[in-house]
């Protein structure tokens, strides 16, 4: 049997791909992911409050939204199979996707939201704080009342890093910058914010190598890269900006992707460089890297797809008949 449509992945992209899919009649199937790239559900599966998702004034635990998420794509019409996807092909047509459990399909279209996974330190203390004080994403938890005029540290010397930094200084008493080297990777524009920023104090060769507190963070512990001298740091929150991870290592061979890994996709669109096959989410997103931007660039791969499969001999038709 040939499917209309398989949605590799899930999270705030893939559910909401599969959403309009189903209500497109198109029947799409969709794998889930079960280990490879983080549990089904995406980052958000791991996340506590979201106070910026539209729709929830009080705010929403990261888990119900996702659970919600993936109620309204059942009850749309999407098939969900909770499996690892470990081998695509795209030189045929049409496209085949196999499965960790040996399950093989073979689709007409396919929309690829594995998303991408945020570089850790996995510094001791890392797991019992992570989301009690240690975050890889300043928009997402900045405003978490954990931080709110409290010493917050950014890790990291890039564009990513100052900006993080930045942002949380509407919210931290002060914030506090570990830099490794000695010097910023940030933009000269980025780097002046930051630099006469009287909030924010840059700590120059410096690294964390743990992280202590009771329930929640109370301190990192620091190393001076070049003496070896060893220091704690009194803070109620630890910001990754290191980086992310696009989950790509099945497509490498097979479709564009940038220097950085992330699938390329064409101008506003969300196609690839292969015909009948798109990227939603953070998968191909290393700039907005949110639920709200990942749920529409699903609903855009949905609606390109489906009306890409319209043009394809009588596949459409035969989908609602």
């Amino acid at each position: 049997m040939v499917e209309n449509l398989v949605i590799i992945g899930s999270g705030p992209a893939g559910y909401t791909a599969a959403i309009y899919a189903g209500r497109a009649q198109l029947q799409p199937v969709v794998f889930e992911g079960f280990s490879a790239g983080g549990i089904p559900g995406g980052q958000l599966m791991s996340t506590t409050e979201v106070e910026n998702f539209p729709g929830f004034a009080e705010g929403v635990q990261g888990p119900k939204l996702m659970q919600q998420m993936r109620q309204q794509a059942l009850r749309s019409g999407a098939t969900l199979i909770t499996d690892d996807v470990i081998a695509v092909d795209f030189t045929q047509y049409p496209f085949l996707i196999a499965s960790a459990d040996l399950l093989e399909v073979k689709a007409q279209a396919v929309i690829i939201c594995t998303g991408a996974t945020a570089k850790r330190l996995h510094l001791p203390g890392e797991e019992k704080f992570w989301n009690n004080g240690i975050s890889a994403c300043a928009i997402c938890d900045g405003a978490n009342p954990l931080f709110a005029n409290a010493d917050i540290a950014v890790v990291g010397g890039g564009d990513s890093a100052v900006e993080e930094a930045l942002y949380l200084t509407k919210y931290a008493r002060k914030v506090h910058l570990l830099v490794r080297s000695d010097r910023l990777r940030a933009s000269k524009t980025m780097q002046e914010r930051v630099l006469n920023h009287n909030q924010i104090q840059i700590h120059w060769r410096s690294l964390p190598i743990s992280t202590h507190g009771d329930e929640v963070l109370g301190c990192v512990r620091i190393q001076d890269t070049q003496t070896g001298m060893v220091s704690d740091l009194t803070v109620s929150g630890l910001f990754y900006a290191i980086g992310h991870t696009p989950n790509t290592g099945l497509f490498q061979e097979q479709l564009a992707l940038d220097e950085a890994g992330y699938i390329k996709t064409e101008g506003k669109s969300t196609a690839t460089n292969i015909p009948g096959v798109w990227a939603a989410g953070d998968v191909q997103d290393h700039i907005y890297r949110q639920a709200i931007t990942a749920a529409g660039s699903g609903c855009m791969a949905a609606l390109e797809a489906e009306r890409w499969l319209s043009q394809q001999h009588s596949v459409f038709i035969s989908a609602v008949a």
